[in-house]
């Protein structure tokens, strides 16, 4: 028998009911997605592009589609 899927979330998200984040899952070399108070939406993604995405947040290139 497998042991059911282990999603991790950053140490800053905290541990109450209202410290809502995104969770991280490996799987098959891909990397999945979900925020957690949605954990049924899931997005599937690979290593690099979340690295992209994380360094385009990180440098505010995307801070204009706020806007």
């Amino acid at each position: 028998m497998s042991s059911p899927a282990k999603w991790r979330k950053s140490s800053f998200s905290g541990n109450g009911e209202d410290n809502h984040c995104i969770e991280l899952l490996p799987v098959d070399g891909k990397i999945k997605l979900r925020e957690s108070d949605t954990p049924a939406d899931t997005l599937t993604t690979t290593s690099g592009r979340l690295r992209t995405f994380i360094r385009a947040v990180k440098a505010g290139t995307l801070d204009h589609l706020g806007r």
